[in-house]
């Protein structure tokens, strides 16, 4: 039997071969794929060559083909079908995505959007499993490798570059404090900062964040009695003292109730518009793609409108 060296194989041959054998003429094979018919006639001489049969034989003025051609057709076809997937994109079946998501967000984030993610995730890819990731200094780094999908932060967070973002939600910024403070019945001023003691949120150090930097535009300075990595626990804080934290107004109202806390608009008023940030080198992965939708209708529905 003829045998083929499979490692010298002329792939570009495989088109005139399944067009031949389909269309069993010269003619009609090379228009089908575009050659000229010398053309097409030369890549029949080189398949004979290669198979070692005639495949395509006259009779009775026209082309039949060989028992080995009849053998060939339908793995042929197939072949062909085959090598199209491969250039085809792959069918994106939510319900069959077997893999981990990893989201980079606060504890804020995971309460808010935790509970509606979760929700529209059991019913549309219940085989997907959500991690949400604590904030580190490397997490650029780590979406980089590919260990993290998802980061959420601040519009106002210049992106590394390589990153992509889209808006999710629009927050806002709530003085927090406990019912019956000495100063939760009026109105707060910029210097009401200054004259009590506060509890403050720190993920990456001790840098002075946006709002303390206002302040000292207006020569206010706040004592931080207490410094926390978690938004709940400076919330727990409060309810049990006299001091003042200000975060994310959609977190505090949802623990208002349990805390018996009293929510102001902070003299110096500061929206908290939120992006989710992936890496652009994994954009295109149809899985994260149909995310970052799912990711921004949970957090419609966490967010109040603005």
């Amino acid at each position: 039997m003829h045998q083929a060296h499979i490692p010298g194989l002329d792939l570009n041959l495989l088109p005139a071969l399944e067009a031949l054998l389909r269309r069993r003429s010269v003619t009609a094979a090379a228009a089908d794929i575009g050659l000229s018919q010398p053309a097409m006639s030369r890549a029949l001489a080189r398949l004979r060559d290669v198979f070692g049969d005639p495949l395509l034989v006259r009779a009775g003025g026209q082309l039949i083909l060989t028992a080995r051609a009849v053998d060939l057709l339908p793995r042929v076809a197939a072949a062909m079908e085959a090598l199209r997937g491969v250039y085809r994109p792959a069918a994106f079946a939510p319900e069959r995505l077997e893999r981990t998501i990893r989201l980079v967000a606060t504890d804020v984030h995971s309460v808010l959007l935790g509970p509606p993610l979760a929700a529209r995730l059991a019913k549309a890819a219940p085989l997907l499993d959500l991690r949400f990731e604590t904030v580190r200094p490397d997490i650029v780094a780590r979406m980089e490798r590919g260990e993290v999908d998802f980061a959420i932060a601040l519009a106002s967070t210049p992106l590394p570059p390589g990153a992509a973002s889209m808006p999710i939600g629009a927050d806002r910024l709530s003085l927090v404090l406990r019912r019956g403070h000495p100063l939760a019945d009026r109105d707060w001023t910029v210097a009401d900062y200054g004259r009590v003691d506060h509890v403050g949120v720190s993920i990456f150090g001790d840098s002075p964040s946006d709002l303390d930097a206002a302040l000292a535009a207006h020569g206010v300075t706040r004592r931080m009695a207490l410094t926390t990595p978690h938004f709940l626990s400076a919330l727990a804080v409060v309810a049990q003292t006299d001091h003042a934290t200000t975060i994310s107004h959609a977190f505090a109202s949802r623990f208002a109730g349990l805390f018996d806390l009293v929510l102001k608009p902070p003299p110096l008023p500061s929206t908290l518009a939120q992006v989710l940030v992936w890496s652009q080198a994994r954009g295109a992965d149809p899985a994260l793609a149909w995310l970052r939708g799912v990711i921004a209708e949970a957090a419609a529905s966490a967010y109040p409108p603005a």
